[in-house]
């Protein structure tokens, strides 16, 4: 997982022409975007929504395979817990078609993340993250999910 503000993205020009794409288009972005998804080029996607985040405790981490998420939210602030899957129980085994395999049971962490006011988090494959987290109390919240293919 990367934790880091969008006045570094140059740092990760290097790192992946497709995130940078992603970082760039989120240093760009306005306020005032509607909820919906977006396609940046064949290999980065924009899902936009609009949500309340939650002071529920139960936590559920989800991961990819297919795709490196960059969280961003634009509007509010959310808690993102994080935990490295390797050291937690699958719930729900590997979904192909969607994506994702859900893990319970952090044993290392879990860790908050928050994002917003200008902060954004990289998820790789091996990052367990469990969104959706008010910080204080839950909010209405606009977040930025950017999806970059890696296959």
């Amino acid at each position: 997982m990367i934790l880091d503000t969008l006045d570094n993205i140059d740092i990760y020009k290097e790192l992946s022409n497709d995130i940078y794409v992603g970082l760039i288009f989120l240093q760009r972005l306005e306020i005032g975007i509607l909820p919906g998804l977006y396609s940046i080029n064949d290999r980065v996607k924009v899902i936009v929504e609009e949500y309340e985040t939650s002071s529920d405790k139960a936590l559920e981490f989800e991961s990819h395979k297919k795709v490196i998420d960059i969280q961003y939210v634009i509007v509010g602030t959310e808690r993102v817990f994080w935990s490295p899957i390797k050291y937690m129980n699958i719930k729900t085994p590997y979904n192909k078609e969607k994506d994702y395999t859900i893990f319970v049971d952090p044993h290392a962490g879990p860790v908050p993340v928050d994002i917003g006011n200008n902060a954004f988090a990289i998820m790789y494959e091996n990052d367990g993250h469990s969104p959706k987290h008010s910080v204080d109390t839950p909010q209405i919240i606009k977040k930025i999910t950017v999806k970059v293919s890696v296959d």
